[in-house]
């Protein structure tokens, strides 16, 4: 059962850990401006959305610095995320759900597109496959929590006769 379990968490961890490595790559050859390019009005249209519903003024994203520390914070938490998972720490498991709860509604913005575009369904796709590994990562939470840790048992002292 151990060895299956830690095979399955590699390979879950895999998505996460090759995604990194790729992003990584990426900020390595041009700084991250080609991700920062892209993530820049998608996070901008969100943090306005999310201020107009709040009332609250949410921090300005034009800086193209920002943007990549956001690009760069999104690697290390997958990263990081996915190295910690892979030897069952629960750690890891929160890291990677903070990831995808902050990134999947704004790269996977869906529901700013209209049905007919091509788009949508990529999008919907992504969105829907990142939910999943939501759930399966709050089910491996709630499976670690739910088992019981081994206890020690306390040794009796032996009696010495006289």
């Amino acid at each position: 059962m151990g060895f299956f379990s830690f095979l399955g968490r590699v390979l879950f961890a895999s998505f996460f850990l090759v995604s990194a490595w790729q992003m990584y790559n990426e900020f390595a050859v041009d700084g991250g401006a080609a991700a920062a390019k892209e993530l820049r009005p998608k996070l901008s249209l969100a943090l306005h959305h999310l201020s107009s519903k709040l009332g609250v003024a949410t921090p300005d994203v034009d800086d193209f610095m920002q943007t990549k520390h956001v690009v760069a914070s999104i690697y290390i938490l997958k990263g990081l995320g996915g190295i910690l998972f892979v030897f069952g720490s629960s750690f890891g498991a929160y890291l990677l759900l903070l990831q995808l709860a902050l990134t999947t509604p704004i790269l996977f913005d869906f529901y700013n597109y209209d049905p007919s575009k091509p788009e949508f369904e990529n999008l919907l796709y992504n969105f829907t496959q990142n939910m999943a590994f939501f759930g399966a990562l709050l089910f491996f939470i709630g499976m670690k929590n739910s088992i019981p840790r081994r206890q020690l048992k306390k040794k009796n002292p032996k009696v010495k006769p006289n």
